[in-house]
């Protein structure tokens, strides 16, 4: 097995993508699906940022160090790599504030009907953003969530947009985005999809799929930094939509300083405040690196981790009480392995004790991801061990892991 390892990681298209990122030795970080690892030009390109940019050029920098144009630049970096064209993304603000842009943008576009539906274990802040546009509408919109195998059959002349996640939080199960929005559009009604744990992580072909919206964040699979500025496309036929969010960056001239909103032309318009520099700038790193990688590569390596680590739980923690609760087809999987246990925050806390740092969902979900950029097939071997060893030894049964933490 060691020797068929160590062959596996040498013929890796991907090996040397590793060292481009920050990671101590004998750590194996499975969160890459939460927070992505630091990729090692960040901190000399924020530095820069910081003391030559801002430092020396101070408010030169935003026309000198082109820094108000970085959100369109980044946001071109993304469509590359989503299937989106240029000037349909735009990097900026965050993910819940543009799932906000998004759904009344869709809203704006289907004034006769006034019905939001997605799915009930959708994740929350998508539910809340949905939840917050009914109450200020004063009940005019209404936000519906039914269960995840129901959401078509909801579909009727009375909805007006369908706002879905790509690869779900918590078992990774994958969407068809081209069957779903094909049905959606049948109907008349307009989808959003959060792309939060798909971008950089499995193939994204929005516009191939006839996607309508789209929002993602910086900091999951594509490694922009803890709070990263998040992203929302927009399909070129639809950036006429007036947006509700009527930022100053995203006016037509916002140094004209007019009294009233006059909309930029295109996706500039769904970019609200001033742009996150020091975020781009981190973010940008990322987004560079996943730019490198080839894609099928990559999800290729995504799918034979799993697959690797998926056997490895079965026959070294087959005994422990684990539940797959991920899809054992390939296919359907995102680039993650969840797994449910009575005990599941406490396991995830004695793990990180043994150099092993997945996370835990709640009820009962152990979620790890797999980024293949910076992860090896030995790591898979390894991590099923030394989970067999906290739960032989019971390492996790503590009374401090019994309290949960604020973050889990």
């Amino acid at each position: 097995m060691t020797a068929d390892l160590a062959e596996l990681d040498a013929r890796d298209p991907l090996r040397e993508f590793r060292d481009l990122f920050q990671l101590r030795e004998g750590l194996i970080y499975l969160d890459g699906n939460s927070l992505g690892a630091a990729p090692r030009a960040a901190a000399a390109r924020v530095a820069e940022v910081v003391k030559e940019q801002w430092g020396e050029g101070l408010i030169t920098s935003w026309l000198g160090a082109d820094w108000s144009t970085a959100p369109q630049r980044i946001g071109d970096k993304i469509a590359s790599i989503l299937g989106a064209g240029p000037g349909e993304i735009i990097a900026a603000d965050s993910t819940s504030v543009n799932i906000f842009k998004a759904l009344t943008a869709a809203l704006s576009l289907r004034p006769a009907r006034s019905v939001i539906v997605s799915e009930a274990t959708n994740f929350p802040t998508d539910v809340y953003m949905m939840q917050g546009i009914e109450a200020f509408s004063g009940g005019r919109v209404r936000a519906v969530t039914v269960a995840p195998d129901a959401v078509l059959d909801r579909l009727d002349d009375d909805v007006a947009v369908l706002l879905l996640t790509q690869v779900h939080y918590k078992s990774g199960l994958v969407r068809d985005m081209a069957e779903v929005t094909r049905q959606a559009h049948a109907k008349g009604v307009l989808v959003v999809w959060d792309l939060s744990h798909s971008a950089g992580a499995i193939p994204v072909d929005l516009n191939g799929a006839k996607a309508d919206f789209a929002v993602g964040c910086g900091y999951k699979f594509l490694n922009g930094g803890p709070g990263a500025p998040a992203f929302i496309f927009v399909a070129e036929r639809h950036q006429a939509a007036m947006p509700v969010l009527s930022g100053w960056f995203g006016h037509a001239s916002p140094f004209a300083f007019e009294e009233d909103y006059r909309p930029a032309a295109g996706i500039t318009r769904f970019q609200c405040g001033t742009p996150q520099v020091l975020g781009l700038a981190a973010l940008e790193c990322g987004i560079d690196l996943i730019a490198q990688a080839d894609l099928a590569q990559l999800r290729a390596k995504s799918l034979a981790l799993g697959d690797l680590f998926i056997a490895q739980m079965e026959a070294r923690c087959g005994e422990f009480g684990f539940e797959l609760v991920s899809p054992r087809e390939p296919g359907l999987r995102g680039s993650q392995v969840s797994y449910a246990h009575p005990h599941g925050y406490e396991i995830v806390q004695a793990l990180k004790q043994c150099d092993v740092i997945g996370d835990f969902r709640t009820p009962d979900i152990l979620r790890f991801g797999l980024t293949p950029l910076y992860l090896r097939y030995a790591d898979m071997v390894e991590a099923a061990e030394r989970l067999r060893e906290v739960c032989l030894t019971r390492a996790w049964d503590k009374p401090e892991y019994r309290t949960r933490a604020a973050v889990t």
